[in-house]
């Protein structure tokens, strides 16, 4: 349950925030040019491939979670714990499982190799998600790799504008805030085009507006895109620095 959020009277006040709980619901999930395919994979569970994997690549922020939720949700699937998979490829069954950030949470590659052996000896049901594509996985078993291949791929994104404004609506909506659909496009017309930086945005943005007591205005829109502006900017004079030094040592 996302608690209560307080908006300050006046302007320079404390905000006072309790979190909120993005909603993973099938319903809440914005289907788009980008995700079309994969939502369709998703939703003709259980009439998959063999072996019945899945795997969805992406960006963070894209979606991929949400996904997983929603076919855990219809397939009755259980989420895998890095920890767990050795003792989940002995046990054995068909119990579904979704195994999520593939690529950087660290899983044993034994484990998940031996997990993937008995899923498709056993036809067990398997969501997979990661953020990079199979061949930049830090694994060093090209067999592990090959395993992970079978699986249908299904890359996502989502850049055009009206999957990125349908993405603030629903961002905005999970911090229970409502935003006038121009500054929604106000924002989409001038931000770095990616999920992460929506996410960004709206979290700044509605930051801000809790900060000075007020709604999301265009005029507090505009000064967060020149504040990520700013910060990308200084982020990528400390790498030309940094280069700049390196080159410097190197002579």
């Amino acid at each position: 349950m996302t608690a209560p959020v307080s908006r300050p009277g006046g302007t320079g006040q404390l905000a006072l925030e309790w979190g909120h709980t993005p909603s993973h619901a099938e319903e809440d999930f914005i289907v788009g040019e980008g995700n079309d395919l994969a939502y369709r994979h998703i939703v003709h569970f259980p009439d998959w491939p063999s072996p019945p994997w899945m795997l969805i690549e992406g960006p963070a922020s894209s979606g991929k979670s949400h996904l997983a939720r929603i076919w855990a949700e219809r397939a009755g699937a259980a989420l895998a714990a890095p920890e767990a998979l050795e003792d989940l490829s002995r046990a054995g069954g068909t119990a579904p499982l979704v195994i999520e950030d593939l690529d950087r949470t660290g899983y044993a590659e034994a484990a998940l190799f031996h997990l993937l052996n008995q899923s498709m000896r056993d036809r067990r049901p398997l969501l997979l998600t990661a953020r990079e594509p199979v061949a930049n996985w830090a694994f060093e078993t090209d067999d592990l790799k090959s395993r992970a291949r079978l699986a249908a791929h299904f890359p996502i994104a989502t850049s055009d504008d009206i999957q990125l404004s349908q993405m603030f609506v629903k961002l905005f909506g999970d911090r229970q805030v409502t935003v006038d659909p121009r500054i929604i496009a106000y924002l989409v017309a001038r931000m770095e085009r990616s999920p992460q930086e929506a996410v960004a945005m709206a979290e700044l943005v509605d930051e801000m507006a809790l900060a000075r007591g007020t709604a999301i205005t265009r005029a507090i829109a505009a000064e967060a895109l020149a504040l990520r502006q700013a910060a990308r900017d200084s982020a990528q004079m400390v790498l030309d620095l940094e280069d700049v030094e390196g080159h410097s040592d190197d002579e």
